[in-house]
């Protein structure tokens, strides 16, 4: 085969859970994502919502008949000697669209070609096939060794975050959305007798707007007490979608190379900042003056790389409003700036996607 050689990697993934203001959600996943050359796998197909086989969530039983399904040491799943090489996140249903690639072994090298979408038993490479990724060739002793690493047994780290303040009927909604994403939650007033192996399993803690500063103190305190380094988010908004978001966000502590990594909003336009292309949701939240939750969906669609500038309709963001962009991999949060008029665009325009109210 005349494939050259490409390095063969493992990076940690999310896509990112959603809580609709209809009570629907879509489910948080966390992956082991490909790494092909120092670039994620994923990234080269910008505008896929999907998870590699190796899943955080998935039994170890499943996962290691992943890894050695990868290995070739079983028989592939589909015809033509295919693999799954990313699913749907909500249910990993083939019906609902996979990506999928024949693997090989070329004596003792690995081979991944013939990349394609597929819906079915077999692949319409002509039709569906991803023609311009692949074939890559991996050394077989390299690719072992890393997919090998995911076969050790290690615990991974549950997602889980401590909600601080006095306002229960808020925190209750916001622990119930958390939890219907994969993401545990806790309710308490204060963290001081909480014990340090409990505050050991948080990646976040989030305090309400009414939480003291004293209080605030305390429960940092009690944190580096047990050693332990969490996100903070301070002043979570009074918008179950928008405070799930931030969590969210504050629980992605994975390594660099997130597409999505800049968001500011003023009355009349967003800027964005991504790094490859990719699809991007913005979907701006205000409370009305009785306090309600109005939605408006501003803009999804791919953005190339760059800076970007949406324009934002005056009466979605009048208020107390907030902006979440949302991307397959990751999501950011921001408040409104109603004292920013808005200068000119960082670089690229966006239009501005028809939304409701």
């Amino acid at each position: 085969m005349a494939a050259e050689y490409a390095t063969f990697g493992l990076a940690p993934a999310t896509r990112a859970g959603h809580v609709h203001t209809d009570g629907d959600f879509q489910v948080h996943r966390d992956f082991m994502d490909f790494v092909v050359d120092g670039r994620p796998l994923l990234y080269r197909l910008c505008d896929l919502d999907a998870v590699s086989p190796l899943a955080s969530d998935v039994p170890p039983a499943i996962l290691t008949a992943q890894v050695r399904g990868l290995l070739l040491e079983t028989e592939a799943p589909l015809p033509g000697g295919r693999y799954v090489i990313y699913g749907c996140p909500e249910c990993a249903d083939l019906a609902c669209g996979a990506v999928t690639a024949v693997i090989l072994r070329d004596g003792d090298d690995f081979v991944w070609r013939d990349f394609a979408w597929q819906t079915g038993e077999h692949a319409d490479l002509e039709l569906n096939g991803y023609h311009g990724i692949g074939p890559y060739r991996f050394p077989g002793a390299d690719y072992r060794a890393t997919l090998a690493t995911l076969l050790d047994g290690a615990p991974r780290p549950r997602r889980r975050v401590l909600l601080i303040g006095a306002r229960v009927a808020l925190l209750a909604r916001s622990a119930a959305a958390l939890r219907t994403i994969g993401v545990g939650a806790d309710i308490t007033e204060d963290a001081r007798d909480v014990p340090a192996d409990e505050l050991r399993t948080y990646g976040a803690v989030a305090f309400g707007r009414s939480v003291p500063e004293e209080r605030r103190r305390s429960v940092r305190r009690a944190f580096a007490d047990a050693g332990v380094d969490v996100a903070h988010v301070d002043g979570p908004a009074p918008i179950v979608p928008v405070l799930v978001a931030q969590i969210e966000q504050a629980l992605d502590r994975g390594p660099a190379g997130r597409r999505l990594t800049g968001l500011t909003a003023s009355a009349a336009a967003a800027d964005v900042e991504v790094t490859s292309p990719c699809r991007v949701r913005l979907t701006a939240y205000r409370l009305d003056r009785l306090r309600r939750t109005h939605v408006h969906e501003v803009f999804d669609g791919v953005l190339e790389r760059g800076g970007h500038r949406v324009a934002l309709d005056p009466g979605a963001v009048k208020g107390e409003a907030y902006l979440v962009a949302r991307t397959p991999g990751n999501v950011l949060v921001t408040a409104v700036n109603r004292d920013d008029p808005g200068g000119p665009p960082p670089g690229n325009r966006a239009e501005r996607a028809p939304g409701r109210d």
